[in-house]
């Protein structure tokens, strides 16, 4: 059950609905700058540049790029864990070895998504993680993230948190993403930073 009243989940729909609406009028080229800017960031963060193993995902349409984070990453020799969706909503994890080791999966009548090909080592497997990397939509000051509203991260940061596990939270995120308040229910866990083409910010 939502922990959210009426108003407060109809603008977490509305607010949604004008963040996608945003994203969706940028350009190939837009999502291919950005994401470059995005990669020099998000390796300047300490918890990347010490972390061993590092739970990501590959992004689609027009969310900020992270293939070029991902590359980065296992050139450094990190262990990059990605996503693969379940059923139930719920994430598997596989192991990132480059480009050729991925494969695209349609789920249904959703947009089909790039998963690991490999392996896959089961939803514990990002207890492992030094850091994880979210999508997302929006952040607030607090850290609270606005996810797409699928619930497969809200499962993540649930078991992360029910292992005891500490890894850094990290948001991927546009510039303009970085919002006054997102409104948030019970379960929702905030993040320690948020990462965009020109900025880090964190909230811990």
């Amino acid at each position: 059950m939502s922990g959210l009243g009426p108003e407060e989940e109809s603008g977490k729909r509305l607010l949604r609905r004008e963040l996608l609406a945003v994203r969706g009028r940028l350009t190939a080229d837009d999502v291919r700058e950005t994401a470059a800017a995005l990669a020099a960031r998000a390796l300047e963060l300490p918890e990347l540049a010490q972390a061993r193993t590092v739970a990501a995902y590959v992004s689609v349409g027009s969310e900020p790029g992270t293939r070029a984070l991902l590359d980065a990453l296992h050139a450094r020799g990190v262990h990059v864990l990605l996503p693969a969706l379940l059923a139930d909503n719920d994430l598997d994890w596989g192991t990132y070895d480059g480009r050729d080791s991925l494969v695209r999966v349609r789920h249904g009548g959703r947009m089909a998504l790039l998963e690991p090909a490999g392996e896959h080592l089961g939803p514990s497997a990002v207890l492992t993680a030094d850091a994880v990397l979210l999508p997302g939509l929006a952040v607030d000051g607090r850290g609270m993230r606005l996810g797409r509203g699928g619930g497969s991260y809200d499962r993540v940061l649930a078991r992360l948190e029910r292992a005891a596990a500490d890894p850094a939270l990290v948001v991927l995120l546009y510039d303009s993403e970085v919002v006054t308040r997102v409104p948030e229910e019970p379960h929702d866990r905030p993040v320690h930073a948020a990462v965009t083409p020109s900025a880090v910010r964190r909230f811990r």
